[in-house]
């Protein structure tokens, strides 16, 4: 009876072990980044027909004649190898998602102008270093709804454990994945209308990761906070001096995303709780939810995650033509869709992720499928599913490498809604003065509430 106890006792343990180490591998398993992995954990090699080449390190610097503003297209001499349209879309339905597929079954312009692959994702050798650490030392913690031992960014470069857990590993590393220390963007938000009319929402966000706050003390500035973001409206008039603040928080079950509000109008700062999970999206007309910005953010607890395999897909990527200053936004902003002709996809390996509503949570979207780009751990694609089973919006990243500071973002995020025919797009900053402002000066007091009265006044 003793030796059953103590066996019993003893596979508890190594169970439970088994279960808190969620995600750490061997030194010999993370040797693998650089050599037969990228240093960040894609796979070094090309495809089988080599229609994906091998990673060769990236585009990490500028092409000449880039003038710090407008992002000269390394490729825009290059033609489209095919174009899938409705007309031809089973053919290439293998590396379709199926929100491509309802897109050209909705909408006869709808087509995707497929290009060469290249691999342009490249970063600093401190987020290379930080993915080599992280893989031997983060931990999934409390359910996988926090992180421990994580450096700088991408904590689970080599996925590994249960389908569950290599789920919900993807999903950090988009969360997480280096979008440069700090700074600010000036960018737009449009919801066409079913016949095509917009009206640009233009935003002022500044975004400071915790390590790159003039203040920041290793041990003592707050752990638990991923980043800080300051959104301000600048147009319309109607909406000018409106601020969100956010305190993004890494574990949200345990502490929820800290947000506040100040309405120009009120002249108030309040907290704000309905900016989490499917509470509505800073001015989207009800386009989108909060957890929909960067196609997703935020608190994983609602949803059970499953990885469920790696594809090749056809996904948006290097989207130099729908960042250009050369067009406007009446260029881009079509009916039904942005206009395809400024649009670029190329084939890219993608780890394929499905979250589906627990039972007994609650959100407007039952399941969300959602496909992630090897080389940047950055969302590509996502298909968002109502209560009926049916699909609802699709999501889009435009992929785009900000090569001046080795930086792989979005040059637009895009969510069209296939039941009603409208869309939204946001990050556009063709129009725009000035888009980009890398190395932003911030500490952790111009993200207080106190301070938002100051970035409300015009």
């Amino acid at each position: 009876m003793k030796i059953r106890i103590i066996a019993g006792i003893s596979a508890l343990a190594f169970s439970l072990a088994a279960a808190n180490s969620f995600a750490k591998v061997s030194a010999e398993e993370a040797d693998k980044l650089g050599r037969s992995l990228t240093p960040i954990g894609a796979e070094k090699a090309g495809n089988a027909d080599g229609s994906i080449p091998s990673w060769d390190g990236g585009i990490t610097t500028p092409p000449a004649g880039f003038d710090g503003r407008n992002y000269i297209n390394p490729f825009a001499a290059e033609k489209p190898l095919f174009e899938i349209t409705a007309a031809n879309a089973e053919q290439h339905k293998d590396k379709l998602s199926v929100g491509h597929m309802a897109m050209f079954k909705r909408y006869d312009s709808f087509k995707l102008r497929v290009f060469p692959t290249h691999r342009t994702a490249g970063y600093d050798q401190r987020v290379y270093d930080a993915a080599k650490k992280n893989a031997t030392e983060a931990e999934m913690i409390e359910g996988g709804f926090g992180i421990s031992n994580m450096t700088l960014t991408v904590p689970f470069p080599i996925p590994s454990g249960s389908e569950s857990e290599k789920g919900t590993q993807l999903i950090w590393n988009h969360v997480t994945r280096w979008r440069g220390g700090s700074f600010q963007r000036n960018v737009v938000q449009m919801t066409p209308t079913a016949n095509g009319s917009y009206s640009p929402v233009k935003f002022e966000e500044q975004i400071t990761f915790t390590p790159s706050l003039t203040d920041y003390k290793p041990g003592k500035t707050d752990p638990n906070v991923l980043f800080y973001f300051k959104q301000s409206i600048v147009s319309p008039a109607r909406l000018a001096g409106n601020v969100l603040l956010a305190h993004e928080t890494i574990n949200q079950v345990k502490e929820p995303r800290r947000a506040w509000v100040y309405n120009s109008g009120q002249r108030r700062v309040r907290r704000a709780p309905q900016v989490a999970y499917d509470g509505p999206g800073t001015a989207a007309d009800g386009q989108r939810t909060s957890d929909n910005f960067d196609l997703f953010n935020g608190a994983t607890d609602r949803y059970d995650w499953k990885f469920v395999g790696k594809r090749e897909m056809y996904i948006p990527y290097n989207s130099y033509e729908l960042s250009s200053t050369q067009h406007e936004y009446d260029d881009i902003i079509k009916v039904g869709h942005v206009n395809q002709d400024l649009t670029r996809y190329e084939l890219h390996r993608v780890w394929v992720v499905e979250a589906t509503l627990k039972e007994g949570s609650r959100h407007i979207y039952a399941k969300r499928v959602f496909y992630i780009d090897e080389d940047t751990w950055q969302i590509a694609l996502v298909d968002h599913y109502d209560g009926r089973g049916q699909l609802w919006r699709v999501g889009e990243g435009h992929h785009m490498q900000f090569y001046d500071e080795k930086v792989s973002w979005y040059a637009a995020e895009t969510l069209y809604d296939v039941l009603s025919g409208r869309y939204l797009v946001l990050g556009l900053s063709n129009e725009e003065p000035v888009a980009y402002v890398w190395g932003l000066k911030a500490s952790s007091r111009d993200f207080k509430p106190a301070a938002l009265r100051r970035a409300g006044k015009r």
